[in-house]
């Protein structure tokens, strides 16, 4: 599997499209903005000749997301310097993904958001200073690449965001490794009936994911230490785990469920079980302990904050009153048709060059019958790791 090929949201706006179906992607980023606006105070009051900033939005995929971090950036940094008295300085703000990003729907959706920006200006006495075109010190470019390496110059971002992208690896982790005849062999992941971490998953495919995420990571933090300026910020969100277990329901659960739909209809010969034994997700939920370890190793920066927070298969908040919903059958059956449209919108991509294209309808909705019948009996939660750190001088 060639991730930077495959790994994409469901391009476009039709009903299967990640920009119709990634309300718990927008949970996850709102369940982030303390952190943000923590850590743009402490930005803008260590730095307070500053008069431009490079900002970096990592994994900003496509949809009405895409510009939801940005804006939530660009009105705290206004709100700092309203309060300090002092001038907004020139933003200069990319928005990365791997190429096969859908960045014309983020390219059509601009002028709106400059719209906004232009009225939000024209209400704080022109703080922002746009010119009659709506434009001005907000300036907004697309750096398609992987973030696993550099993609800016040197010392060149003074504030890093990524959201909902770091729980991506840049591939596969690897099986066993031999050396014959001085050429490395790696062999596929022995991981029979299953398409990631599982109870029934060998030790040996446990150790290839972590070993691979930390090197993923260990790589990412590395060149970001390139790039941002020395007591700049980061503020990373991802999908990972409380537990040092990885194999916890948080962490892999909704991986569980679908290679059971998947099995479903191996078992009725619609697919080959073969190509469920041959597939595994490039996705790893991390431990706060296994982040702390990298970042540590690497060692070019602080740690400035480090929450770990539940929420529901649906971007929600984790209580009884939820949760006590979805004892109703048919709201429990409801629920995993959306969680089923909101894992299809991001996975789809993944699994259309193994399985098909033709018997994804059928996988998905063979995945929220079983979503629903197990919300209807559990409490599915994901852990989302927000971190915030600061690059040492």
């Amino acid at each position: 599997m060639v991730v930077m090929q495959i790994l994409h949201m469901n391009k476009g706006n039709g009903e299967t499209s990640y920009a119709k179906n990634s309300i718990v992607q927008s949970n996850i980023i709102s369940l982030g903005r303390r952190a943000v606006d923590e850590a743009l105070k402490k930005l803008m009051l260590s730095n307070s000749d500053i008069s431009s900033l490079g900002i970096a939005d990592l994994g900003c995929s496509s949809g009405p997301n895409s510009l939801l971090s940005i804006s939530n950036i660009v009105d705290t940094i206004q709100n700092v310097c309203l309060d300090l008295d002092r001038p907004v300085p020139e933003l200069k703000v990319s928005l990365n993904d791997l190429p096969s990003n859908d960045f014309n729907y983020i390219f059509a959706s601009l002028p709106e958001f400059y719209d906004r920006l232009k009225k939000r200006d024209d209400n704080n006495n022109d703080c922002l200073g746009f010119d009659r075109r709506g434009e001005g010190p907000c300036f907004i470019s697309a750096v398609p690449g992987s973030f696993y390496g550099r993609l800016f110059p040197r010392q060149s971002l003074h504030f890093v965001h990524s959201s909902s992208s770091l729980h991506w690896l840049s591939q596969v982790p690897c099986g066993e490794v031999s050396k014959e005849d001085g050429v490395i062999i790696t062999a596929d992941l022995d991981n029979k009936g299953k398409i990631y971490l599982s109870k029934t998953s060998p030790k040996s495919v446990h150790k290839a994911y972590a070993l691979q995420f930390q090197s993923d990571f260990l790589v990412f933090l590395r060149s970001r230490s390139e790039e941002v300026v020395p007591g700049g910020r980061m503020v990373l969100s991802l999908l990972g785990r409380s537990s040092l277990d990885p194999t916890t329901e948080e962490s892999c659960y909704q991986w569980e469920l679908l290679a059971q739909a998947l099995m479903s209809m191996a078992n009725e010969g619609i697919i080959e079980e073969e190509k469920i034994d041959a597939f595994n997700a490039p996705y790893y939920a991390a431990s706060s302990e296994e982040l702390k370890m990298v970042i540590e190793k690497e060692g070019s920066f602080l740690i400035d904050r480090l929450e770990v927070s539940p929420v529901n298969w649906e971007g929600g908040s984790v209580t009884e009153e939820n949760y006590d919903i979805l004892r109703s059958k048919p709201e429990a059956l409801a629920s995993g048709r959306r969680v089923a449209k909101t894992i299809r919108a991001v996975i789809e991509p993944m699994l259309e060059p193994t399985f098909g294209h033709n018997v994804m309808d059928e996988l998905f909705e063979r995945y929220a019958k079983i979503v629903g019948e197990y919300s209807y009996v559990s409490s599915p939660r994901y852990a989302i790791v927000n971190i915030s750190l600061v690059k040492m001088g």
